[in-house]
């Protein structure tokens, strides 16, 4: 499916975009835009949720994305793909990547796509927690 990576006919009026948008229809007559976020499960400003609850800052953070894109609603799709750095995935993300991973098959008729995508997804996060961890330590 074709896509945009930071498509600049969507900027909103703070001058944000969404990470990325579909050239194509992707349900509903509406092409797909995406926004993704990695919030930090340990962050003090989330952590008294995410202790108690599996995907509370995940779930937070794509609410916020909603918020803030909602004025896309009326012409795309959009989903937010928020994945927490302890690796609690979002409703919409957990919907969104089968689904990704569905379309790819259909293509390649490699019936592992969508697994080799959240695979993919995972290393992702897990590098840039590793880039994350690494930046704190004292190199001198």
């Amino acid at each position: 499916m074709p896509a945009v990576k930071e498509p600049v006919n969507l900027t909103l009026e703070d001058n944000k975009l969404p990470d990325g948008s579909t050239l194509l229809p992707w349900a509903k007559g509406k092409p797909l835009a995406w926004d993704v976020t990695v919030p930090d499960t340990y962050a003090e400003s989330d952590i008294a949720d995410t202790v108690s609850t599996p995907g509370a800052a995940a779930h937070q953070a794509a609410q916020h994305k909603i918020a803030k894109y909602f004025m896309l609603a009326s012409t795309h799709m959009f989903y937010p793909i928020a994945i927490e750095t302890a690796g609690a995935w979002h409703d919409m993300a957990i919907e969104l990547v089968p689904e990704i991973g569905r379309l790819t098959t259909v293509i390649t008729q490699d019936t592992r796509e969508t697994v080799f995508l959240s695979q993919r997804l995972s290393l992702a996060l897990q590098r840039g927690n590793a880039v994350s961890f690494l930046n704190t330590m004292n190199t001198e």
